[in-house]
């Protein structure tokens, strides 16, 4: 009798024992920051963590028992989320594909890892995590890398196009007398012109790949802005634009930048504000830029906002990359130049935009404290 009680007692321990390590690793499983869920070798979902339940917007209680199918018909579960499941599973049924990335509503990168085979004994385990932060760590690197290649690029054709560029506009003008005589002066112009833009478009080639080294100076961002806004007024009139400039002089905000390179950074975000108004043809809209700064305590933020045509996520994803452009005269080098400019003043330029609803621009730069009688 005493050993079958010593056995009964070791059947307990060993039961209390494997029950306190599977409530262990559960509690692990909920407390994870990535999502996880669980369906056995039935398709019955058999777990699921509070970061999945949260992912998926659905209350926990009403997924655990689900089969997929089940889940695709949760009243509670977004379209948007249904269609990715469905997509998911379809790769990896069809193509065995185990790693997925995707880019959620909010443009937010998620990396879905799928485990399942002879280890798992027929259940799926699937992991969801957000990767926004190495997204964007990676895709500044991958900026870095290309602004110096076009480093490399730019030293070595820059003098081999400008020279002969400098002595065909030269020649140009020599023989303008002769064309003017002809009655062709109109051919000079054009030529001239095409040059000179020529001459541009290496220019920005050239800032793109290594902007020269900020000369920095202590300015007012109100009086910064302000001069901006007088240089673009006119432009704007003439494209039906209003511009609308909003800073609180009472409370003056100082950063210390190279005014003539952030000028070229405000100025080309409004540039293509204006275009982006003019594209969407409404003449029922009138076309609004806003301007405003804000004093986030350490930091200065400039907002850009516009109601022009917006962008979609692809767009966004590629907007900063050199020689992207959606114009069919851009050359795709303007917000390259500008996130340089940005980078070297230790600065930051995020963009939000949706298609239709306008896009905006916030750039910020470290707030400069001076003293009160400054």
């Amino acid at each position: 009798m005493s050993q079958i009680r010593e056995s009964e007692l070791q059947v307990i321990r060993s039961f209390h024992t494997s029950q306190l390590i599977r409530n262990k690793y559960e509690n692990i499983l909920e407390n994870l920051d990535s999502g996880i869920i669980l369906f056995d070798s039935d398709g019955v979902l058999a777990f699921v963590n509070v970061q999945m339940a949260k992912l998926l917007g659905v209350p926990r209680k009403s997924l655990t028992g689900c089969t997929l199918t089940q889940l695709l018909r949760h009243p509670q579960l977004s379209r948007f989320k249904k269609k990715k499941i469905v997509r998911i599973y379809r790769e990896t049924v069809f193509h065995k594909r185990r790693f997925h990335e995707i880019v959620d509503e909010f443009g937010r990168s998620w990396l879905i890892t799928m485990t399942y085979g002879d280890q798992m004994e027929g259940d799926f385990l699937i992991s969801v995590k957000d990767v926004s932060d190495f997204k964007r760590i990676e895709q500044s690197a991958y900026q870095n890398d290309k602004l110096a290649m076009l480093g490399k690029i730019s030293a070595s054709i820059a003098h081999e196009i400008r020279n002969p560029l400098t002595s065909i506009r030269g020649f140009i003008q020599l023989l303008r007398p002769h064309l003017v005589s002809l009655g062709k002066d109109e051919y000079a112009r054009i030529i001239l012109t095409e040059i000179d833009r020529a001459n541009d478009i290496i220019y920005e080639f050239l800032n793109s790949s290594k902007p020269s080294a900020p000369e920095t100076k202590i300015v007012s961002v109100s009086s910064l802005l302000k001069e901006v806004v007088l240089l673009t007024e006119s432009e704007a009139l003439m494209k039906g634009c209003q511009i609308d400039l909003h800073t609180d002089d009472t409370l003056p905000a100082y950063i210390s930048v190279d005014v003539k390179q952030i000028k070229q950074v405000i100025l080309n975000i409004i540039k293509n504000a204006l275009d982006a108004i003019f594209e969407q043809h409404d003449e029922d809209i009138t076309g609004m830029i806003h301007i405003s700064a804000k004093d986030n305590g350490k930091h200065i933020s400039i907002c850009i906002a516009d109601n022009g045509k917006g962008m979609d996520q692809n767009t966004l994803n590629h907007l900063f990359n050199p020689f992207f452009t959606t114009k069919e005269s851009g050359t795709g080098l303007g917000l390259s130049v500008s996130y340089s400019i940005i980078r070297n003043h230790g600065g930051s330029i995020a963009v939000d935009s949706q298609v239709g609803a306008g896009t905006e621009f916030v750039i910020t730069f470290p707030k400069l404290d001076l003293p009160n009688d400054e």
